[in-house]
């Protein structure tokens, strides 16, 4: 029964660790180290909950919400009040058809957000939540999210200039 329960959690990780780091980028604002240790701690927690995880309805959804509230909390540490320092590495896209300028401008936008601000615009449209969903991620009321998605969203634009469609257009 324990090699099963292993195997499985296997097969869940190495499933959604994938879309965990593409997710942990996002909020940590290109910081692939950061990240990494986020989905890193993020999988641990549901390791040690998946002898419990027949009663999660959906063991992916509540993997993206520990991820979520891992950010939140390395956020509030003492030890979060590191900055990287220089410009990013150049990479290679991920896609043959991205663009890397575009990615880094809403990179360095995303990154200038507060880390609230940050989660509940990558919930929201990276992740394609509902505002129901986001408020049980961030354990906030729907109208706390739709404030802060608001808000958010103002101030990506501000960051980016008025116009967005600039920016799509590419």
């Amino acid at each position: 029964m324990r090699q099963g329960r292993r195997d499985g959690f296997r097969e869940f990780a190495a499933g959604r660790s994938g879309h965990l780091y593409r997710s942990a980028c996002l909020l940590a604002s290109g910081d692939t180290h950061l990240a990494e240790d986020l989905v890193q701690e993020t999988l641990g927690r549901m390791y040690l909950l998946w002898g419990r995880i027949s009663r999660i309805d959906n063991p992916a959804a509540y993997a993206q919400t520990v991820l979520v509230r891992e950010f939140l909390t390395h956020r509030r540490r003492r030890s979060a009040g590191e900055r990287p320092v220089g410009e990013l590495p150049d990479r290679g896209a991920a896609d043959g058809d991205a663009d890397p300028a575009l990615r880094m401008t809403l990179l360095e936008a995303l990154g200038r957000l507060s880390p609230k601000d940050r989660a509940v615009l990558v919930l929201r449209y990276w992740e394609d939540r509902s505002v129901e969903e986001t408020a049980d991620a961030m354990n906030a009321s729907s109208a706390a999210v739709r404030t802060r998605t608001s808000r958010a969203l103002g101030r990506l634009r501000e960051q980016l200039g008025g116009n967005l469609a600039e920016f799509a257009e590419r």
